[in-house]
This record gives structure tokens, C-alpha cells and sequence, in this order.
């Protein structure tokens, strides 16, 4: 049955046009995702399962849990599927798939057209909600606008998300009664950033994680629709207790590789952490190693971070390609190369200087050290962290430094930091260690001054120690390991 419906579910994926999958944010569900998805969920022994498959598609993920049962892996006296689907072209194929189990189970369905977002609303509203007991989602990727339709009928139910993935989930569990089970599988761009905490709050309070699959290579969970990004299967207990959390990784939807270890809680979200970050440990990412020694905040260290504030688009009239008389320098990330910062650099393709008038003022810092990490990196790139180091005699006589978008600028009240203080941030930031860390939290190419507000530190004395142990930054990843290593052990004695 699963072989036969995995065969329509790629024709149909090659057949329906880009920007339709697009527009509807709709990717179905590869038969081996569906079915490992579908053994997530314990048996419960219930009487009467109520089953939610919302965004369904052909019902790759509804039949993956129909088959559990069909097998006896889940028992149930009876099994009432509701599943939504917005595509009326879907809906014949999603009928003839559930209609394939009727002669298998005591089973019934329904194919409901609706908006879920908008039902799902009306339903708590109107206290209809909380009777399923089980949900299976690959829903929908698309952001929500402000000032959109659904964000702002999802407000009347007090719940806060930027996406379609977030909305359907958070509805989903709104609609579930105690103890019911809910797997899903979504990007993994709600761990971290500001705008997803209102999602992760959510789902801290309303239910228990129980299991995180993450897929490590960026385009294989949708292999066929050509998605590009880190993929994770949640499954959650509405109403849970929180206790220890089966963390699982594969590189792909095979499955072969399948490597799964269970973590204390504070492992996934660190009780400290005020923007309630969820992490995916990998086995011993090496923070234990460092742990001891790496306590600290930035505002303890009296250090702050921030985007680089000249968005060079809004100030293009005061761009130069060349430093030119009445101008200071303006740093890019392709100023930041393997070895050392190149400035000026001919054939950059990018303003080397920007004129320092009253207009552009307030951008700008005083010449100084400085520590600077990238925004972002190609995802071929075997670090997400680049950090360099921004010394104050590469500028000739310039007084005042501009800093571009693209780059986190790490600083002491818009002044610069001590030269020993910016080189030891920038070796610790360029450890695997920390690498291994951010990674843990934040599945994008995008480094942002948030989330290096996240990552503990170092103490100041041990920074400085650091950075007065080399007169540059080494680039060697070995050598750069190797020394944070040693100073680390050396401040735990």
C-alpha cells in the first residue's frame, strides 16, 4: 500500500509546478519520513483514536499510521481520521489513499476542505477543540505577515507565530485533549531568534518533548521538491511531563546512519537562557569540556555585539569605491579574508570608504580593536562562525571606521575593546567547540548578534589570557583547538 502510494507521491511532486508549491508552501511526505514519523508514537492501548492530519496531501503520513495499526503496533478498537486539505486537486488521491485501510480497520474518515487555521480558530473559540487524541503534520512553509488575515484571527486565540509550520502545530495541539501524542515534522528555524520564542513558549507550556530527529543534510528531507534546509520530526505529549529527551540524527530519509542518545532537558533548553533556545545535541559536542570554565555572558564581561549599523543602501550617496580626501574606511565581509584583513581591496565589487559627514555620523565607531564575526556563510562552508579581528594601525590615520550590515561587531560602548580582549574573543569564537555549539541551536547560514548573545563565554581574564598568547589569529583549526584547550584546563586548576 505504502510503496504504491510513495509511486503517486513522486509523480505528482514532479508533475505540480514550482510556484505552485510555493504558493500553497506544500511538500508531501516521502514514504520512509512518513513511516519512520508514524513509529514515533507509543501505543496507548485506547479504545478510540482520533487522528489529526492537517495540511495532508495524498495522506502519505495518515496511511504511515494507519499501517501501524493495520500491523497491531498500535491498537485501537477504532480509528476516526480527520484530515485537511486545502487543494481540492489533492482530494481524490487522498481519498482512494485512506479508502485503501477501510477493509483493514474499524475505520472511518473524513476529508475536510477547509481553512484549517481559520476552523481550528473557530473550534477553540467556540469550545469544539481538544478531542483528538493523536496528529500527524508535515505542514505547510510560509511566512505570515503582519498585518495578514491569519495572524490576525490566530490573536484571538492568543497564540503568536510568523509561519504557517508554527500555526498549524500550536492549533494542532490546541485541538488535542491531555495526554494526546503529536509528531510532526517542520524546519528547524523556530529553535532560536526572537521571532519564534512566542512558539517555543508555546510549546513549553502546553506539552512535553519527547523525541527530535534531525536530518543533517540540508536537502534531502524534500529531495524531490528541491527544499533546502535542516529538517526536524518533533513528537510532543499534550500536557506531558517533562523528563529526558531521545535526541536521533540520520543524514537522510534512509535512515541508515540512524544515531539516537537520550539528554537531560537542560541539554535541549538551557535553564539559563532567557530566549529558551532548543539545542540538538550530537553525542559529546565538546561543551562539557569547556562547560566548567565557560559561564559567562557578554553584559557580565562587560562586552556587547551588535549588527554592523551601515545598511549601505541607504546611505549609497556617501559610498566611495577608493578612500578619498573627507572619507573613512568601510568594512565588508570580503574585507575578511583567510589570513588577515585587506583594506583597501581593489576589485571587491564593494565601497571600500564611506564619507564622514553629519548623515552618517551616528553609524560610525572610533578607530580601535575590534572583534567581527560574519553574518553569513554558504552552507558549504565547514564553519557557521568566522570571527576576525579589527586592529586600529591597518587604517593608516583614520579616526572613525564605518561597519556594514553584513557583519556582528563585538564592542565596549561603541569604542573599541583591548587588543589582547578582541584577539582571544576571536579564537574563541573560531573553535569547533563553539561551532558545534551554535550549530546545536540554529540549523541556518545566519549568524545574528542574537544569537552570539546566546553562546557563555569565557571569563575576561581568561579572554585576555588568550589573546596575549598569540599576536594574531591563528588558522590552523587544529592549532586554534589545541590553544583554547590548554588555556581552558590551565583556568580550571
Amino acid at each position: 500500500m505504502l510503496s504504491v502510494l510513495e509511486q503517486r507521491r513522486v509523480a505528482l511532486s514532479r508533475s505540480t509546478d514550482a510556484a505552485r508549491k510555493a504558493k500553497l508552501g506544500q511538500f508531501l511526505t516521502p514514504a520512509s519520513t512518513a513511516t519512520f514519523m508514524a513509529g514515533l508514537f507509543t501505543n496507548t492501548q485506547g479504545e478510540q483514536c482520533r487522528l489529526l492530519d492537517a495540511g495532508a496531501g495524498i495522506g502519505s503520513l495518515s496511511c504511515a499510521f494507519l499501517e501501524q495499526c493495520a500491523t497491531g503496533k498500535l491498537c485501537f478498537g477504532h480509528v476516526d481520521v480527520e484530515a485537511f486539505e486545502i487543494d481540492h486537486a489533492l482530494h481524490a488521491e487522498l481519498e482512494r489513499s485512506l479508502s485503501g485501510f477501510t477493509g483493514r480497520l474499524p475505520l472511518d474518515f473524513e476529508i475536510n476542505a477547509k481553512d484549517f487555521i481559520e476552523e481550528a480558530v473557530r473550534r477553540i473559540i467556540y469550545g469544539h477543540g481538544s478531542n483528538f487524541t493523536h496528529a500527524i503534520l508535515n505542514p505547510p512553509y510560509k511566512k505570515i505577515g503582519n498585518g495578514s488575515y491569519h495572524r490576525r484571527i490566530m490573536q484571538d486565540v492568543k497564540i503568536e507565530v510568523v509561519n504557517l509550520y508554527a500555526a498549524f502545530v500550536a492549533l494542532a495541539i490546541a485541538l488535542m485533549a491531555e495526554g494526546g501524542q503529536l509528531v510532526a515534522i517542520i524546519p528547524r528555524s523556530f529553535c532560536n531568534g526572537p521571532y519564534y520564542r512566542p512558539f517555543r513558549d508555546y510549546l513549553r507550556r502546553k506539552t512535553a518533548l519527547r523525541r527530535m530527529h534531525l536530518f543533517e543534510s540540508r536537502n534531502t528531507a524534500f529531495k524531490d521538491d528541491g527544499v533546502l534546509q535542516e529538517n526536524l520530526i518533533l513528537h510532543l505529549e499534550v500536557g506531558g511531563r517533562q523528563e529526558a529527551v531521545v535526541v536521533s540524527h540520520s543524514l537522510d530519509d534512509q535512515f541508515t546512519d540512524l544515531a539516537v542518545q537520550a539528554y537531560p532537558f537542560a541539554r535541549i533548553v538551557v535553564p539559563t537562557d532567557s530566549e529558551r533556545c532548543i539545542h540538538v545535541p550530537q553525542g559529546d559536542s565538546g561543551a562539557e569540556a569547556l562547560s566548567a570554565v565557560c559561564t559567562h555572558t557578554l553584559s557580565e564581561l562587560g562586552i556587547s555585539v551588535s549588527t554592523g549599523p551601515v545598511v549601505d543602501f541607504r546611505l549609497r550617496e556617501y559610498l566611495r569605491d577608493l578612500p578619498e580626501p573627507g572619507t573613512i574606511p568601510l568594512l565588508y565581509p570580503g574585507h575578511f579574508g583567510a589570513q588577515a584583513l585587506e583594506w583597501p581591496k581593489v576589485g571587491l565589487r564593494k565601497p571600500n570608504a564611506i564619507q564622514r559627514n553629519p548623515a552618517t555620523e551616528k553609524w560610525l565607531y572610533p578607530n580601535g580593536h575590534y572583534c567581527v564575526v560574519r553574518r553569513f556563510s554558504s552552507k558549504e562552508e565547514k564553519r557557521r562562525i568566522f570571527a576576525s579581528v579589527v586592529r586600529p594601525d591597518a587604517f593608516a590615520d583614520a579616526t572613525m571606521l564605518g561597519f556594514e550590515n553584513h557583519l556582528n561587531v563585538f564592542h565596549d560602548g561603541k569604542h573599541g575593546l583591548p587588543a589582547a580582549l578582541a584577539r582571544g574573543l576571536a579564537v574563541y569564537l573560531n573553535t569547533s567547540t563553539v561551532d558545534r555549539g551554535f550549530r546545536s541551536f540554529n540549523g541556518h547560514t545566519q549568524v545574528n548578534a542574537t544569537d552570539l548573545k546566546v553562546i557563555k563565554y569565557p571569563s575576561r581574564e581568561m579572554l585576555m589570557e588568550l589573546g596575549a598568547s598569540v599576536t594574531e589569529v591563528p588558522q590552523d583549526q587544529h592549532a586554534i583547538d589545541a590553544l583554547v584547550k590548554e588555556i581552558s584546563e590551565h583556568g580550571k586548576r
